[in-house]
């Protein structure tokens, strides 16, 4: 009897020093963040934050993480969002949690809620103009470095649904004023609302809060200009 304990010790050990063994493979845990990785900062509101998704497909983690797939040794992203933040919400943020830091990567979505907050359109055009200068002042690589996403249209969703008309026609005219700022700084702009149109005939592309994208839908936009900002890098 004590013999077969003997041996099956010998073997519980033997499985567990396997085990220990595998798990420590570096090519099968995650790399760890490092000063010497390219770094990146993520600026905005409900849509950055991932507002309704769990944290791992959040567009900027899923950019991240398609980035690493193509070899690029990049950081996980420092994320300055959060639900509800206004232009105005952003800039008070960004001057209480950013520094003399530099970032080989900086991108900008935000103004739904200027728009869902009637707050004044020309204040947003003014309010655009200091973010990219403090965006661009971040980016290690000047404006190259720095990115501009679109606004979704979440008339499309089933919560906007009953004013789909009047929130389509309000986002394009935000929009506007977002891609004509983009191009006075020469800052490179990537549409994705014509993707979150598509929620209105696939509900697979709405978080379960009915007004969100889900991580099916951050992760097309990221199919939309990972290439791009691959080769930026």
């Amino acid at each position: 009897m004590r013999s077969v304990l003997i041996v099956l010790g010998l073997l519980i050990f033997m499985m567990s020093c396997s085990s220990s063994s595998e798990a420590l493979k570096p090519e099968e845990s995650e790399v760890p963040d490092s000063p010497d990785n390219l770094s990146y900062l993520a600026l905005g509101d409900s849509y950055t934050i991932g507002e309704s998704v769990s944290e791992d497909v959040r567009w900027p983690v899923q950019l991240v993480k398609k980035l690493r797939e193509k070899d690029l040794k990049i950081n996980s992203p420092k994320i300055i969002a959060k639900t509800g933040w206004t232009t105005d919400n952003l800039l008070n943020a960004m001057d209480a949690n950013l520094g003399n830091e530099k970032y080989d990567l900086v991108s900008v979505l935000i103004g739904v809620n200027n728009q869902y907050q009637n707050k004044s359109i020309v204040d947003y055009e003014g309010d655009l103009n200091t973010i990219f200068t403090e965006a661009i002042e971040q980016s290690k690589n000047g404006k190259e470095g720095v990115f501009i996403v679109s606004i979704p249209d979440y008339g499309a969703t089933p919560f906007g649904a009953s004013n789909a008309e009047e929130i389509g026609r309000e986002i394009a005219e935000f929009n506007a004023i977002l891609k004509k700022v983009s191009a006075q700084f020469d800052l490179k702009y990537y549409n994705i609302t014509p993707i979150s149109k598509m929620a209105k005939s696939d509900r697979s592309l709405v978080a379960n809060d009915g007004l969100h994208p889900s991580g099916k839908m951050y992760s097309l936009w990221v199919d939309l200009f990972v290439e791009d900002i691959f080769k930026k890098l």
